[in-house]
C-alpha cells in the first residue's frame, strides 16, 4: 500500500500545507495510507485530518517513518547533514546552483533517498501541475507596497507577519498607503501566475500597472524602461538566457525605481535577472537596501505565498491533488518525469 506521510513545517512563518483533510480523504478513498504529523504553526488543524481517516503521528516524527513512506512536505528540512533516506516530496531549490540545494542533493545520495521535487511535477508539455504563484505575486506585490509606503515616510520597511485573509491584507495595505499617491509599477511575467497575482493586489490598490511579458522581453534587453517605473515586479523564472532586468549599474544610474520586488526570488542562481543584491530577505527584515539618494530597497522573501496560508495552500492542495493519487505508480506520469530530474541532477555530484 502506497503511504503517504504528511510532515509538519520546521522552517519559522512556515503555516502551509500541501494536502487538506478534504484531500486526504480523497487519498484514503482511493485505498493510500496517509499519515499527518501534528504540527503546532500549520494553519489547518489536525482534527479534519483524524476524521478523514489519517493515521496521526508526533511532529517532527518523520525521520523514523516506515522505510516505504513518501515523506510530503513543502519547504526545506533541517540543516543538519544528515543522509536522506526516504522518498520525499517538497520543493528542493537544487537544480539551478544553488549552494545549499548541492548540499541537499548530496544528502540523497549519501542515503540512498529520492526527491520529487515540487517545482518540476510538470505534465507532458512541460507545464508544472501546481504552483503557489498566485498568492506569490499576490503577497509579493503588497510587501513590496509596503516598501514604497516606507520610503515616504522615510523609513526602511519593518517586520511584516501572516494575514487571517486575503482581505485583511487589502484592508492594512490601504491604511499604510498615503491617500492621494501611488507609485508607478512594471511587472514581467504578467501573462503567468505570479504576475497575475500581483497585477490583481496592484488593481487593488489603485497602482498603474506596466505589464510585460515573453512579447516585450524578447530582444534580451538592456530594459531601461524598468528604471523608469518606481516598483519593479520580477515575476520569471532564473533560467539560462534570461535577460537582466536590473544591471548593478541601475544603483548608481538615474532611475525612478526604488523598490525592486523579487517575488521569483533566486538570488544566488547564476542566471538571476537582477544584479544588485545577492541574498534573500525574510519576514523580520523584507527590504534590503542596496542603494541611497534616492533609495533603492530590494524585496526577495521566498515564502511569501505563507503570508497568507490558508488561501495559498487550499489553491495549491486542490491543483496538486490528481497528481497525489497517482503516487501509485512513481515510474510514469508526472512523478516519473521528477524522477528523471532528480537522477540527472544527482549523476553529475
Amino acid at each position: 500500500m502506497t503511504h503517504v506521510w504528511v510532515r509538519a513545517e520546521q522552517r519559522p512563518n512556515e503555516e502551509r500545507v500541501g494536502l487538506t483533510p478534504e484531500g486526504a480523504a480523497a487519498l484514503v478513498k482511493a485505498g493510500l495510507k496517509v499519515t499527518v504529523e501534528q504540527s503546532s504553526v500549520r494553519a489547518i488543524g489536525i482534527d479534519g485530518y483524524r476524521q478523514a481517516g489519517c493515521a496521526i503521528a508526533p511532529e517532527n516524527s518523520w525521520p523514523a517513518a516506515p522505510a516505504d513512506a513518501i515523506i510530503f512536505g513543502l519547504k526545506e528540512l533541517p540543516e543538519d547533514g544528515t543522509p536522506l533516506t526516504h522518498r520525499h516530496i517538497m520543493f528542493g531549490h537544487a537544480y539551478k546552483g544553488q549552494p545549499a540545494g548541492q548540499v541537499l542533493l548530496k544528502r540523497f545520495k549519501a542515503g540512498g533517498g529520492t526527491l520529487y521535487d515540487l517545482e518540476y511535477l510538470v505534465d507532458a508539455t512541460g507545464r508544472r501541475v501546481a504552483a503557489f504563484g498566485y498568492w506569490a505575486g499576490f503577497a509579493g506585490a503588497a510587501i513590496s507596497l509596503k516598501c514604497w509606503a516606507a520610503q515616504q515616510a522615510g523609513s526602511l520597511c519593518g517586520p511584516v507577519s501572516k494575514y487571517a485573509s486575503r482581505q485583511a491584507l487589502l484592508d492594512g495595505l490601504k491604511a499604510e498607503l498615503p491617500t492621494t499617491k501611488r507609485p508607478r509599477a512594471i511587472i514581467i511575467g504578467a501573462l503567468g501566475r505570479v504576475g497575475t497575482g500581483a497585477a490583481d493586489l496592484c488593481a487593488a490598490m489603485n497602482v498603474d500597472v506596466t505589464k510585460w511579458d515573453m512579447a516585450e522581453t524578447a530582444s534580451g534587453g538592456p530594459f531601461p524602461e524598468v528604471l523608469q517605473h518606481e516598483i519593479f515586479l520580477n515575476c520569471i523564472l532564473a533560467r539560462p538566457g534570461c535577460p537582466v532586468f536590473v544591471p548593478a549599474s541601475a544603483k548608481t544610474a538615474p532611475r525612478d525605481l526604488t523598490v525592486v520586488g523579487d517575488i521569483a526570488c533566486d538570488p544566488t542562481s547564476d542566471f538571476s535577472p537582477i544584479k544588485v543584491y545577492t541574498q534573500a530577505t525574510d519576514w523580520a527584515a523584507p527590504a534590503l537596501r542596496v542603494a541611497d539618494h534616492p533609495p533603492l530597497d530590494v524585496m526577495a522573501i521566498d515564502n511569501l505565498p505563507s503570508l497568507l496560508p490558508v488561501e495559498s495552500s487550499e489553491d495549491y492542495a486542490k491543483q496538486l491533488l490528481p497528481s497525489l493519487l497517482t503516487l501509485t505508480d512513481l515510474n510514469a506520469g508526472v512523478w516519473g518525469r521528477a524522477f528523471t530530474e532528480f537522477t540527472r541532477h544527482t549523476a553529475t555530484l
